[in-house]
């Protein structure tokens, strides 16, 4: 053992990484090997902490000790901790080695591997294998989706925006697709699109792929400014106005009903299409009226899985406004991606018709207000956020370099995002965004937060007296 592990041997027994043992998540003993491996990788038991005798342990979890003893064995045979003889058993370097970095980089919604999620998958994926044998699933699905996937789309849409006719809504394999096909429909290169000064980087990363330029669009506390935006068209005579008002991301800032409003008024007074991508909206739970339930003009309404069911579904909802063709999107998504997976696309499709993922969803919006709660307190400086929201906003204390800060961080096992890949405009930039759902608990949050407040606490260089 190395001297820092010997100096922790006559320790007490890190009890933090235990809790309590879930019916039907797998045999006991691998239950046990999981909880150790996962206070590894998340820094909960360091090396050289002090596991619990094996028999106390038993006691804890409610298991008889053969199941502890089995669980310790493999653990050691892995070389994750290291057996003492009646000294105990500690984490060994191997397990520090497996340590890896808390996300909080990353939007990403918590609770992926949670046993809502397995069960949402579960079900969904029931009436999938059973389509499987006949094989349409595996086919091309080329098109605006099927008619029960565009259904099931509506059905996801109402809360928002009310009755929602299928024939509108198209479903793409994710937003970034969505958005890129908006760009491809509607704008040609070179045209002008107008946004947020710090923006979506997905808006920023298509428009320079297909040569559009985006020009920032100044704002304050409540979003973009109404006044900011004419005097914007008036310079620019853009093509496409691309909006995230709900949570947005970075800022978090939910944009009012007045003010959503007065944007959308102008931009349907001069004939500008609008790109509302809302993905934060049914988290919120608190914000106003899209801008697409607004009559008159044209607004292109997206809403993803992703942010808050998971990534992986790969689908997202796009509505068209009723004044435009379908035509011109599905020719975009086919050059981009031809088609969504339609397997991912039909689990999306059977956990809406099942009522389990607006169950699933509602689990997130609970597990992010707790997040936040271990945010306010971990973090000694102020910052912007919504109660449920992936992220948190934060102007770095003055004299604190947000480069130098990004490395500190990253040497100490955490990842963060700096304002830069935000700015449209190469703006002032002293800020960082923080992702809340990356980490895989709320133990793991309250330990990578903690650390971080404590970096961002700015130290007075002490004054030194000149020397004559």
């Amino acid at each position: 053992m190395t001297d820092q592990q010997s100096s922790r041997k006559l320790k007490k027994p890190n009890l933090a990484w235990i809790t309590p043992l879930q019916a039907g998540a797998g045999a006991r003993y691998v239950q046990i090997i999981k909880q150790v491996s996962s206070g590894i990788a998340d820094g909960v038991l360091q090396p050289g902490d002090r596991l619990p005798p094996q028999r106390e342990l038993a006691q804890e979890m409610g298991v008889d000790l053969t199941t502890v003893t089995r669980a310790y064995t493999e653990l050691r045979q892995s070389g994750l901790i290291e057996a003492q003889g009646a000294g105990g058993s500690y984490v060994s370097n191997v397990g520090a080695r497996t340590r890896t970095t808390v996300d909080l980089s990353m939007n990403i919604p918590p609770l992926l591997s949670s046993p809502g999620m397995v069960e949402l998958f579960q079900t969904a994926s029931g009436p999938l294998r059973a389509a499987i044998p006949a094989g349409e699933i595996l086919t091309y699905h080329v098109g605006a989706g099927t008619r029960e996937d565009r259904e099931a789309g509506a059905v996801w849409l109402e809360p928002i925006l009310g009755s929602v006719d299928p024939d509108r809504v198209v479903i793409c394999p994710g937003a970034q697709t969505a958005i890129t096909a908006v760009l491809l429909a509607r704008t040609q290169p070179g045209d002008v699109i107008l946004a947020d000064a710090m923006t979506y980087p997905g808006i920023l990363a298509s428009a320079r792929v297909l040569q559009r330029t985006v020009i920032a669009v100044s704002g304050d506390e409540n979003g973009m400014l109404p006044e900011a935006l004419e005097q914007a068209c008036e310079q620019h005579t853009p093509a496409l106005l691309y909006l995230n008002p709900t949570i947005q991301n970075p800022t978090t800032v939910t944009v009012p009903a007045d003010r959503r409003d007065a944007l959308h008024r102008i931009a349907a007074t001069r004939g500008i299409a609008i790109l509302e991508d809302d993905p934060y909206w049914l988290l919120a739970g608190d914000a106003p009226p899209p801008l697409a339930s607004i009559s008159g003009g044209a607004v292109y309404y997206v809403s993803t899985l992703s942010k808050c069911l998971a990534p992986g579904l790969r689908t997202a909802y796009l509505l068209v406004p009723r004044t435009e063709s379908v035509g011109p999107i599905l020719d975009a998504l086919r050059a981009i991606s031809l088609m969504s997976s339609q397997c991912m696309v039909s689990i999306a499709t059977s956990a809406i018709n099942s009522r389990k993922a607006h169950e699933h969803l509602t689990r997130v919006r609970n597990e992010l207000k707790d997040r936040q709660r271990i945010a306010r307190r971990g973090l000694h400086v102020p910052f912007a956020s919504h109660e449920h929201g992936l992220h948190l906003w934060l102007d770095l204390p003055r004299g604190l370099d947000r480069y130098r800060l990004i490395q500190t961080a990253h040497e100490h096992g955490l990842g963060l995002t700096g304002a830069d890949a935000f700015s449209i405009d190469d703006g002032p930039t002293d800020a960082i965004r923080i992702s809340l759902g990356g980490a895989p608990n709320q133990q793991a949050l309250a330990q990578a937060l903690e650390t971080l407040g404590n970096l961002l606490v700015v130290r007075p260089v002490p004054s030194i007296a000149a020397v004559v």
